[in-house]
Parts: C-alpha cells; sequence; structure tokens
C-alpha cells in the first residue's frame, strides 16, 4: 500500500467511523492504520445498524433498468361503446445487463388473451396483478440477445387519481363516445404523463426507458388519426373503415407516446426545412388554424439557430382536443392542446397566451423529447426549460421589456407557492411524483436557468445547451449532466450554482440598508445586506452575485459588482456624488 492509499484509507476510515457522535457503519474487525507516528482506531459500534435501517426516507430513485424496450408495434381497434382498446402489442426487448428469465411490463385494467413469443402458438406463463404483467420466458436471455413478445388484449382505461396539472390518470380518453352530446363531437385522445400509457398499451413506463414504435389505427372513415412519428401508410379495412400506420423510427420515453382520433381539419402549413408542419382543428375553426397556432415556423427556426441544434423530429403537429386533461403535452412530434386555444381572428389579436404555450410544448421537443429527465424528482429539466422558452420567445419576437414582465409573474407565481412549502428543484423525496408538477419544477426552474445565464454570459450559456443537448441526445438524464457540460463549456465549477439552486431548497430574502460614509462623505456608500430566510428550511447563506447601479443627477450611472456570501454583509461602493 503506497502512501497516497494510506491516505486515502485513514481518511476514509474517519469518515466511517464517526461523525461528530453519531456512529455509523465500520467494519468488522477492528481497523488501524499507521502512517509516520499517526495512529488511527476505530471500534464496531455496539448499537450497528442494519442496510435497511440506512435506507432514506422516502426516496424516489430512478427505475432500476432490468429490461430494455427497443420498440413497440401496437395494432389497435376500438370498441367506442364500452369505451375499450382492442389490442395486439409486439414488443422488442433485451435484458440491459444482466441475463434474465422474466419481462416484467407495465400494463393497468388488462385482460389478456394471448401472451407468447412473437410467431409462435404456445402460450407464456405468466402472472397478473392489474397493473404488472411478469411474463416467464421459455429460457434465459443474456444482453446480447433480443426477443420478441406477442400480447393481445382488451384494456379498459380507468382513472384512479390525478394532478392540479393533470387533472386525471386515466391515459386515453373517449369523448362522447355514444354520439350522446349534439354539443361535443367524438374523439380519442390520449394523456401519458406521467405514467398512464401504460393504461392502453402494455410497456416499461418509465421517463428513462426509450423506444422506437409503429402505430396502426383501424377507424371509421370519417375520422381523421394522428400518431408521432411519420403517416407511412393507410389503406380501407372493409365495411367504410380504414387502417392507417403511424412510424417512430427515433426512441422516445413511452408516456411521449400518443394518438388522437376525430373529425379533424386538417391543415398543412408551407414544409420548415423539409419537415411537414400540420395543424388538426375543427371544421369551424380551420380558417383560423394558423392563428391559433401562431409563428410556429417561426419558433422552429428561431430555437434551432439559438440552440445550435436543429429540431430533431420527423413533423411538427399541433391538435386541440375536447375536455383536455391539462393545458397541453409536448407528445413527441404531435402535440396535444386543450380547447381554450381555440378562437376567431379576432379574439386571437395580441393573444400572448397561445404563443407561449406553442413555445413551451416546442422547446420541450428538446429538452424533455429529445433529452428526457431520467426520474420524476429531476422534472425541472423538462420543464423548467419550456418555462424559460416563453422568456427566450417574449425577448426575441415582442423585447426585452415584454420578457422581464413575463419573468416577473413567473416569479410572483413561484413565491406564492413556496409561501406554503419550499422543496428543492431536484427533490428526491416528494410524497407523490404528480406533486412535482408545480411553481418550483416550472416558474422557479425557469427563474434558475435566467440567473445562470445572466452569470455566465449568452455564449457561454447557449454552448453549454448545445453541448449538453448533443452529448445527451436520445438519453435520460439527472442534473449533473447539465451541470457538468456547462463546466467542461466554461472551465468553471459551477457545484456551488447547482447546489444551492438546484439540489437546497428556498430562496434568499434580504435585508438592504443604505448610508454614506461618515468619514468619507457623500463619496462611498455604504450598503448592509443581511439574509434573513429561516435557517432551520432553507440554506442560513446564499451565495450571490449582485449588480448595483447607482445614478446620478446628470444622467449618468455606474454599475458595481459586489458577492453576497455572509449572513451579514457591509459594502463600501465608490460613488461620484451624493
Amino acid at each position: 500500500m503506497n502512501r497516497l492509499t494510506s491516505l486515502l484509507t485513514l481518511l476514509v476510515g474517519c469518515l466511517l467511523a464517526s461523525c461528530g457522535s453519531k456512529k455509523v457503519l465500520v467494519s468488522e474487525e477492528l481497523d488501524l492504520r499507521t502512517m509516520d507516528t499517526l495512529v488511527v482506531t476505530a471500534e464496531k459500534p455496539a448499537d450497528l445498524k442494519t442496510p435497511e435501517e440506512f435506507k432514506l426516507d422516502n426516496y424516489n430513485a430512478a427505475a432500476d433498468r432490468e429490461i430494455d424496450l427497443l420498440d413497440t408495434e401496437l395494432d389497435l381497434e376500438f370498441n367506442w361503446e364500452q369505451e375499450q382498446v382492442i389490442g395486439e402489442a409486439t414488443l422488442t426487448l433485451r435484458p440491459y445487463f444482466y441475463p434474465t428469465s422474466t419481462v416484467t411490463l407495465d400494463a393497468k385494467g388488462f385482460e389478456f388473451s394471448r401472451v407468447a413469443m412473437h410467431g409462435q402458438t404456445t402460450d407464456l406463463p405468466y402472472e397478473y396483478d392489474g397493473q404488472q404483467i411478469v411474463i416467464t420466458l421459455p429460457k434465459t436471455y443474456t444482453r446480447a440477445e433480443e426477443l420478441k413478445l406477442d400480447l393481445n388484449y382488451v384494456a379498459t382505461p380507468a382513472a384512479s387519481g390525478g394532478s392540479a396539472a393533470i387533472t386525471s390518470d386515466k391515459g386515453l380518453f373517449f369523448i362522447d363516445p355514444r354520439g350522446e352530446d349534439p354539443e361535443k363531437p367524438t374523439q380519442i385522445w390520449t394523456q401519458g404523463e406521467t405514467e398512464h400509457n401504460s393504461r392502453w398499451f402494455p410497456t416499461v413506463d418509465k421517463p428513462n426507458e426509450r423506444m422506437t414504435q409503429t402505430i396502426r389505427l383501424t377507424v371509421d372513415d370519417k375520422y381523421k388519426t394522428l400518431s408521432n412519428g411519420l403517416l407511412v401508410d393507410s389503406r380501407p379495412a372493409g365495411e367504410g373503415r380504414r387502417t392507417d400506420t403511424w412510424r417512430q423510427d427515433k426512441p422516445h420515453a413511452p408516456y411521449l407516446v400518443m394518438l388522437t382520433i376525430g373529425e379533424f381539419a386538417q391543415v398543412t402549413d408551407t414544409p420548415w426545412r423539409g419537415i411537414p408542419v400540420d395543424y388538426y382543428v375543427e371544421e369551424k375553426y380551420r380558417d383560423y388554424a394558423k392563428n391559433i397556432f401562431p409563428y410556429t415556423r417561426e419558433m422552429l427556426t428561431f430555437f434551432s439557430d439559438q440552440l445550435g441544434v436543429e429540431y430533431p423530429w420527423d413533423k411538427y403537429s399541433q391538435v386541440v382536443v375536447r375536455d383536455y386533461v391539462s393545458g397541453a403535452m409536448e407528445n413527441t412530434s404531435a402535440v396535444i392542446f386543450g380547447e381554450f386555444m381555440y378562437g376567431t381572428d379576432r379574439d386571437l389579436i395580441d393573444n400572448l397566451t397561445n404563443e407561449k404555450i406553442v413555445a413551451h410544448e416546442m422547446y420541450h421537443h428538446w429538452f424533455g423529447d429529445l433529452v428526457t429527465t431520467e426520474n420524476w424528482a429531476n422534472l425541472t429539466l423538462n420543464e423548467g426549460f419550456a418555462n424559460y422558452s416563453e422568456y427566450l420567445w417574449l425577448e426575441e419576437h415582442h423585447g426585452r421589456d415584454e420578457a422581464d414582465y413575463h419573468r416577473l409573474g413567473e416569479l410572483q407565481g413561484y413565491l406564492q407557492s413556496a409561501a406554503g412549502g419550499i422543496h428543492p428543484l431536484i427533490h428526491y423525496g416528494y410524497e407523490d411524483k404528480e406533486d412535482m408538477f408545480d411553481a418550483h419544477s416550472y416558474n422557479k426552474g425557469g427563474l434558475v436557468l435566467h440567473m445562470l445565464r445572466t452569470q455566465l454570459g449568452d455564449e457561454a450559456f447557449f454552448a453549454g445547451l448545445k453541448k449538453y443537448l448533443q452529448d445527451n441526445q436520445y438519453t435520460a438524464v439527472e442534473v449533473d449532466e447539465l451541470r457538468m457540460a456547462f463546466e467542461d463549456v466554461t472551465g468553471l465549477d459551477l457545484q456551488w450554482f447547482f447546489n444551492q439552486w438546484f439540489l437546497e431548497a428556498g430562496h434568499p430574502e434580504l435585508t438592504v440598508s443604505k448610508a454614506f460614509n461618515a468619514t468619507a462623505g457623500y463619496n462611498v456608500l455604504n450598503l448592509t445586506v443581511e439574509q434573513t430566510q429561516n435557517p432551520d428550511q432553507q440554506p442560513a447563506i446564499f451565495q450571490l452575485p449582485v449588480e448595483v447601479t447607482t445614478y446620478y443627477r446628470d444622467g449618468s450611472k455606474e454599475t458595481h459588482d459586489i458577492f453576497v456570501d455572509q449572513r451579514k454583509q457591509s459594502f463600501d461602493i465608490q460613488t461620484k456624488d451624493e
């Protein structure tokens, strides 16, 4: 053992032996390390805890990757009367690392009529508890082997809860399926976030999973269909019906899978850099479709150019549905919006709401769809960026004042929410994953990104985002990967910033007083800054790079940089006059 190894062993031994008076796990034997004249000993504590007792309370980790879902192929029909999905699924899978003889899939509220290896007639044994199906394979597979499963099923989507942001977890919704309401169109649409798509097709319903997909939808000829990717085939299915085939060749998370079926008017815009752009609305809104989804092509250009990463998907479609359970959802290449988006040209004059929501959902196609949070604790890596896109678009198209006014509203929204309770942006201790859809993940997430942009400067900020997207495309991420991208670009150690704003809770509360220095006269302004936030709930001290601007009678001004890093701190600022 060399000297450096001895030193490291010594330090680890000290850390494992004790922390104040709190004893923690040590080895069974007496630990003795000698280096020069220093001797450290540590005995096994009498009250040694078991590993189970050391588990963190309410820690929501990312899902373990036991099986890798590579591709999903669905053939779907619908029993509108009974509100059921009649499905045939072919799943291509591979063990993630360790060999396995079973496959576990999420499938909520299904009836299975067949579970077999692809193309074979012999059923496989399985256990099913109404939430997950555990299938026993005919042999043990290794990570070098792919396998295909066929599952025939009927799904009856039913809600068991929801959240303030997504009011139902039903997954797939039939709207007026029996034609009983003359005021509503008949539709089917889906809402997969967070883990609700497993109510209508069997899958590994976790955000750190990725797959390609083919979906074949057999419907009456009167209906338009929409799903992820491109429409690669449409053919008659007999008796006034048709089968549309949608293919998504680039992998994405299962919660981003979507479909809509209804009597939509499809309005086709000019392709953007060769990519189809379409809007799906009810027929009476056909003439207003481009204004309902304002500046779609311009935003595709702006965000692609600003990020230095071209819009990565095969098309960009947007659809408005009835009775939607959220505001909008960034399903890959096919965004669903609630009917609040509807309006005539007169209604839509100076309507910034539609602009901001179109920007929000589009930006998700980079932050959320191309690069996806690996678990719901890191949700702000999706929603904080989408939130900040609203500021970026307003700044670009309407000017800095409009953007800053919007940012003020976001800050007020966060502070109102924080008055009822705070948690870290990266929040592994949530009670329910649906609780993550709050003014922390959205508002505060966007505000923190703006602070980082201000701290680093525009060139470094957007270069960091480009690297983050390129390095992590088509994968799931946690916050450290974002930090490391910025550090690689700038050469700065940004751990302090990410610890403070992403991993700690709360925000600073400052009391600022000013006076002129009694001995220096009116040429030195003394500022006293005190941080008054409750240290029992959040950091006692935030590190705050701050600009202080002094304004003078002659109309001139000076800006001074100060760095607040103490609980109470005074600064002397040289000025020209009183």
